[in-house]
């Protein structure tokens, strides 16, 4: 590809933060430390893809700072009674990002666009991680340019808000075929693609064609990859980056006070921004026969939950970024989560009552499966335990090898986080539906229960929010009662940002959307 001179300087800007130059530029800067491997939004399966991805492509549908579901593409939609059809009316003004492939070099979207889309979403060849989107979709038809209509198996309510996510965004079939789109997509997004090194720099420019009125405010955004995330941060001190997401052990206590505040000397410098995270972290285990450990055990199961203090637990290792887990696993953030279920509080001498209730001897060694990130998290359940008498063993691998033996249930008891895929509690409770039986979907814990397979299947044919909210109730009871796991804390997302941004902010799917972003 050839590139202009004006190009190498724009990336020049870019990666010097402190040249005088940049000031005529409203550069947005960022770090990515664990890599984008693709920008392509059939990919996008984690936070950083996620992120890349929704500033260059736009779906049928998006979600606000409250998680609400709202316009984009489709400017309106009608669902029938059953909720099985949806009809999508478009705008008629979105255009594609220029590109010499496309027609004139610039196209309008038009639902066949959509049909495209959805399609090559679900094509084996294509082998998309979003392809279970698609799952319930009987059908769907261009009506035609400007009318999508969608037809569902069955009913389900939560349908809107997958269609929000990256995965449904469409892309134009005649760049898709005839390029490697990951590494040069074009989408319809308030940026578009200028310039990616992988593991050096991603560039992308303010479109100046964008369908949403008077946006994006940047002139452009850069993704840096630091992959050392003490150095990110001191980066971000330096001015050389707008934002820093996570708490990182390496800084926390430097940065934030026991209770969560801004430590006194960085008051007025940086700001903190905090709210629920649609994210639970838990310890899992497995429910097959198999299982030969002794939390096969209810009574054991519970003594666990029982046998560690999530209030401690919080102030001293996560500084109180997060909410102890006192209740089911629906976090906060969601509007069905209730503080009415019964959970787990800290209380040794009943752990310890139910150990000797299972027959369990002092000492009984349990292995607890986990990574380096949460190393501190199981070292302290472990002192916790051993005090009530099970003697804990915490074995730590690699991320990537954690997740694929946690998938292919290969741990008896483990680490475990759900971060949700769409704003609603389905998604967390479709963990434990037993014919969700992994490889095949989420049920990592192999957890089956008649009567919450039961309510969970009315659940999600009905289109009251209310009934359908108390339905969740009584599952998330259910996995409470049988300790199918051990709640640890509800997720909260914690950003350091610089004083000169405004607009910026996020909902409880920790989405970065900077097409609102001003930079004084």
């Amino acid at each position: 590809m050839k590139l202009s001179l004006g190009f190498f300087l724009s990336v020049l800007l870019v990666a010097c933060s402190n040249d005088k130059h940049t000031e005529k530029y409203k550069i947005f800067k960022y770090n990515e430390s664990a890599g984008i491997s693709s920008l392509d939004p059939a990919f996008a399966k984690d936070q950083a893809n996620v992120w890349a991805t929704t500033q260059l492509f736009n779906g049928l549908v998006q979600l606000d700072n409250d998680l609400a579901v709202q316009p984009a593409i489709a400017k309106e939609w009608y669902i029938t009674a059953d909720a099985k059809n949806y009809t999508f009316h478009l705008r008629t003004d979105v255009l594609f990002h220029q590109h010499e492939l496309l027609s004139e070099k610039q196209r309008l979207v038009t639902a066949h666009d959509f049909v495209y889309s959805f399609r090559r979403l679900t094509d084996a060849e294509v082998a998309s991680p979003g392809a279970w989107v698609m799952n319930n979709v009987h059908s769907f038809e261009a009506l035609n340019d400007s009318t999508l209509r969608v037809t569902l198996k069955t009913s389900f309510p939560p349908f809107l808000g997958l269609l929000s996510m990256p995965y449904c965004s469409v892309v134009p079939e005649e760049v898709v075929s005839q390029t490697i789109f990951r590494d040069e997509p074009v989408g319809t997004g308030p940026f578009h693609f200028q310039y990616w090194k992988d593991n050096v720099k991603l560039v992308m420019r303010k479109n100046p064609d964008y369908f949403e009125q008077g946006l994006p405010k940047l002139d452009a955004v850069s993704i840096s990859f630091i992959k050392d995330k003490q150095a990110a941060f001191l980066a971000f001190l330096k001015g050389d980056l707008d934002f820093i997401s996570g708490l990182d052990a390496s800084y926390k206590d430097e940065v934030l006070t026991r209770s969560g505040a801004l430590q006194e000397n960085y008051q007025g410098k940086i700001n903190l921004q905090s709210q629920p995270y649609l994210n639970t972290e838990y310890l899992g285990f497995l429910m097959d026969e198999k299982n030969l450990s002794v939390t096969q055990q209810k009574a054991v199961r519970k003594a666990i939950n029982y046998g560690f203090d999530r209030i401690k637990m919080m102030t001293y290792l996560r500084n109180n970024i997060g909410t102890p887990a006192l209740e089911g696993f629906v976090p906060k953030g969601l509007p069905s989560f209730t503080e009415d279920l019964k959970g787990y509080d800290y209380n040794p001498e009943k752990a310890k009552k139910l150990l000797a209730e299972a027959n369990i001897s002092l000492g009984t060694e349990v292995i607890l499966s986990t990574t380096s990130s949460y190393l501190d998290i199981c070292e302290y359940i472990q002192n916790q335990l051993q005090e009530i008498g099970l003697s804990i063993k915490v074995e730590v691998n690699p991320p990537s090898t954690h997740r694929q033996m946690v998938a292919t249930s290969k741990l008896d008891f483990f680490r475990g986080s759900w971060i949700a895929d769409y704003a609603d509690a389905e998604n967390y409770l479709a963990l434990f539906y037993s014919k969700n039986f992994c490889p095949n979907g989420p049920n990592y814990t192999h957890f089956k229960n008649e009567e919450f397979d039961s309510l969970y299947e009315l659940a999600i044919q009905q289109t009251n929010d209310s009934i359908r909210y108390a339905l969740y109730h009584q599952m998330d009871q259910i996995i409470l009662d049988e300790a199918a796991i051990a709640p640890l804390y509800y997720d909260q997302i914690i950003r350091f940002v610089q004083p000169n941004m405004q607009h910026f902010e996020s909902n409880g799917m920790n989405m970065l959307n900077l097409k609102y972003v001003e930079k004084k």
